[in-house]
Order: structure tokens, then C-alpha cells, then sequence
């Protein structure tokens, strides 16, 4: 079963603090989410396998750990996700960034894939999808559908903040997906939105309303 971690951090839950607070502008918000992310990535990628180097130092010759060629990509879920890309990449530059853009159907209420980008070594690739909010989980359990038909076979979500009700759909759905998780607030009301939340992600990065 997928394994569910929630940040406690201290600076990661100082600055998502400002990102829910309603008047912070869009440069501060987008520069906030850019930071969690990066903070974010620091410990998602706690696993990632390493390996034995001898090196020179200017005192004498060493063995040192790199990173062992271990492929990771970034995947943000248009459009919101894009805000989370930058703060990772700072980390993990030579990660490849893929792209998927989703919309909800009007009548059926349900997520449809629009737009797909991948790198061409999908099943190489260690995935990291990423998308501000975790709400109904429709979008997430699509996303991973979307990695999952073009072969992908290690996947992790992870956004800012999730309503229990989303982790749920997206543990059952997935429980081969681990979801790295912010902060986990109180619920969805009636409308989808989570509960406090920080209102709408993609908004409150672009600017738009």
C-alpha cells in the first residue's frame, strides 16, 4: 500500500503559513511555492541510490558518494503544477520535465487528458508528478493513468497541501504511488475546495482570476 508522508518541517510549514495567507501578492506566492518545493524535493529524494568514487583532494585521494545515474523526472499537471517545477529543478537540475494537461468534463465532472509530454525514456525514468493541491484526486489518479499507459513503473505525488479525501482516492487507486504531502488539512466542502486550503493555486500563481 502506498505510504503517505506529511512534512513537519519547521521552515516548510513557515512559509506555507504566507502561501495560505490571502494577502500574499503573486510574486510572493509564486517565490513561496518555488521554495516548499525545493524544500520539498530535498526530502523526497532521501532514497535515491548512491555510489563509491575516488576523488583527489587537495590533501589526498578519497572515496567520496555520488548520486548513482539514477534517471528522475519532473512532471507537473498543467497549469498549476508549473509553479513546483523551478524550486526542484534547483535541486536536480539534469531532471527531465515532462508535461500533462488536464481538464475536468463539464457533464461528467470527470478529469480528461488534453495534453501529454514526456521524456523519451519513460520506463528509465524515476517520476515525480507534482501539482500544488491534492482535492478530489481525480486529477492525481489521471495523471499517474496517463505515466502508467507509456510505461512508467516508479511514480511518486507530491503536492502542497491535501484534503483526506483525495489521499484516499489516490491510495486506492495507485497503491504502488507514494504521496508527499505539505501540509494535511481538515476536508473538501461542498464545493471541492479544501478546507482551509489557500483557494486557487493556478490563480494565485498567474495572477489570473
Amino acid at each position: 500500500m502506498a505510504k503517505v508522508y506529511v512534512f513537519d518541517h519547521p521552515l516548510i510549514q513557515h512559509k506555507l503559513t504566507y502561501i495560505r495567507d490571502k494577502n500574499t501578492g503573486t510574486k510572493e506566492f509564486r517565490e513561496l511555492v518555488n521554495e516548499v518545493s525545493m524544500l520539498m524535493a530535498f526530502e523526497i529524494t532521501r532514497d535515491m541510490p548512491t555510489e563509491d568514487i575516488e576523488i583527489e583532494t587537495p590533501v589526498c585521494v578519497a572515496k567520496a558518494k555520488v548520486l548513482s545515474g539514477k534517471k528522475i523526472g519532473v512532471i507537473p499537471i498543467l497549469r498549476a503544477g508549473i509553479g513546483m517545477v523551478d524550486g526542484i529543478l534547483k535541486l536536480i537540475p539534469a531532471a527531465k520535465v515532462g508535461h500533462i494537461g488536464l481538464y475536468r468534463d463539464p457533464e461528467t465532472l470527470l478529469p480528461v487528458e488534453y495534453y501529454v509530454k514526456l521524456p523519451s525514456d519513460v520506463e528509465e525514468r524515476d517520476f515525480i508528478v507534482v501539482d500544488p493541491m491534492l482535492a478530489t484526486g481525480g486529477s492525481a489518479v489521471e495523471a499517474i493513468n496517463s505515466l502508467k499507459k507509456r510505461g512508467a513503473k516508479h511514480i511518486k505525488f507530491m503536492c502542497l497541501i491535501a484534503a483526506p479525501e483525495g489521499v484516499e482516492v489516490v491510495k486506492e487507486a495507485h497503491p504502488d504511488v507514494d504521496i508527499f504531502i505539505a501540509a494535511l488539512d481538515e476536508k473538501l466542502n461542498e464545493k471541492g475546495y479544501i478546507i482551509p486550503g489557500l483557494g486557487d493555486a493556478g490563480d494565485r500563481l498567474f495572477g489570473t482570476k
